[in-house]
């Protein structure tokens, strides 16, 4: 029984001739009170079936609120990432001075992980339970994500467009909570093993991975090109962990191996040790990094702009440092909120797009919920975005979702780093997803 029915009930009952003490009142015979309580249970029912959700039904949600919780790594081995939530925390501030969504304001709650898994545990469940948000959105890392994955879907609470790229996060008959946003890793490690066979039929491949469901979808993803044939492609692997100091150590013995392709599924900090690492050794593979870990402000720039001329990537957003998109619409969009809200931010951190285009598409959730806002209609209306607004997405690529399609963005375009900034070459490739 919801809130709303519960007052309704009360009601018919006081009609129906009780006083406070629960006894009925004098003068009101037994007919008269059923009679009364019959047509009060009427009303209520009727009542039940045209009013809106009831507060029960929408935690997080009041006449003028809406509570969206959120973790990232403000501090700890990935806190380059916390740059996300602090653009998404002032995007959600342009939203409210725009008037919010359907009268509503949004109250954006971001804690700090440190991209624990433990501590994300216990920040998420202090904002479903104590904060009482409606949803959660982009909550950064594949650890920390897999950590409160079966919390948060036995809670019904919405889990959108996670901040990470594992496969595994389009799993909606399993998770039907959980939805991710950016390509699929596995799916990316595929295009560079495409790329790779297609340059050199023999190529001898090396693998540094993340030892996490983030960095093992990268092996993964090879594997699913090569088959049978992976231990004779892949001559070496290396794996390292997130407290690691430096991967130094891994390089160094993936370039003994005689390798003439090197793949890196690595975090900003450890991947920007890889690069300064490989061009120290002297080691000229062909070097595929990892899309999330690109930004020319906390990447290639800590790495050494020149230390990473000629690493191949993927990328499905649109540069900040590309001449070509000077004067593109949706960056200028970009670059008008960040004058206003984030003055003074480094406008060549790739981060701080990746917040905006992300947070106009919950935003576009948010609008298609028409001012329902229960957890089941929010996560009714993320899984039917068709073509949804991100302005920072490249040319080709488009956002969409349906109740069998959990991976938004299945598109992405190879792009080549020349020591300034990511050029693209080729067209835009169709992923799986899944």
């Amino acid at each position: 029984m919801t809130m709303r029915q519960k007052v309704t009930m009360r009601t018919a009952q006081n009609t129906a001739g009780h006083n406070a003490s629960g006894h009925a009142a004098p003068g009101r015979t037994t007919g008269n009170l059923v009679r009364s309580i019959l047509g009060g249970l009427v009303l209520m029912a009727v009542a039940g079936s045209v009013l809106p959700a009831s507060a029960d039904d929408s935690p997080g949600v009041t006449a003028t609120e809406i509570k969206i919780g959120n973790t990232d790594a403000y501090s700890g081995p990935a806190s380059s990432y916390g740059i996300i939530a602090k653009t998404e925390t002032a995007f959600f501030q342009m939203v409210n001075d725009q008037g919010g969504v359907a009268g509503h304001k949004i109250n954006f709650i971001s804690y700090d992980d440190a991209y624990s898994p433990p501590k994300t545990v216990e920040q998420v469940r202090r904002l479903i339970e104590e904060d009482q948000v409606a949803l959660l959105f982009n909550t950064l890392g594949t650890a920390t994500n897999t950590a409160i994955q079966r919390y948060v879907n036995q809670k019904k609470v919405p889990h959108l467009f996670i901040s990470t790229g594992a496969d595994k996060w389009g799993d909606y008959q399993h998770f039907p909570w959980t939805m991710g946003y950016q390509p699929s890793y596995r799916t990316e490690a595929q295009i560079y093993t495409k790329y790779m066979l297609a340059q050199n039929p023999n190529a001898k491949m090396a693998v540094l991975y993340q030892n996490d469901d983030f960095g093992k979808d990268y092996p993964a993803g090879v594997k699913d090109v090569l088959g049978n044939k992976y231990s004779s492609v892949v001559i070496k692997e290396a794996s390292y962990e997130t407290t690691d100091a430096t991967i130094d150590s891994q390089v160094t013995a993936l370039q003994a191996s005689g390798a003439d392709f090197l793949l890196v599924g690595a975090t900003p900090k450890f991947a920007a040790q890889a690069i300064k690492k490989v061009h120290d050794l002297d080691w000229h593979p062909t070097f595929f990094m990892t899309n999330v870990s690109i930004s020319v402000g906390s990447v290639m720039k800590p790495a050494g702009a020149e230390n990473g001329i000629g690493i191949i990537t993927t990328g499905y957003m649109k540069d900040p440092t590309d001449p070509a998109f000077k004067d593109d619409p949706g960056m200028n969009e970009w670059r008008t909120f960040m004058a206003k809200y984030m003055p003074g931010a480094d406008m060549t951190d790739a981060n701080h797009s990746f917040a905006y285009g992300v947070s106009m598409v919950m935003l576009q959730v948010l609008k298609q919920c028409d001012g329902d806002f229960s957890r089941a209609n929010i996560m009714k209306q993320a899984a039917n975005l068709h073509d949804a607004p991100d302005p920072v997405l490249l040319p080709g690529i488009k956002v969409n979702t349906s109740p069998t399609n959990f991976h938004p963005i299945r598109s992405m375009q190879l792009q080549k780093w020349t020591g300034s900034t990511w050029e693209r070459f080729g067209g835009v490739i169709e992923g799986s997803g899944s």
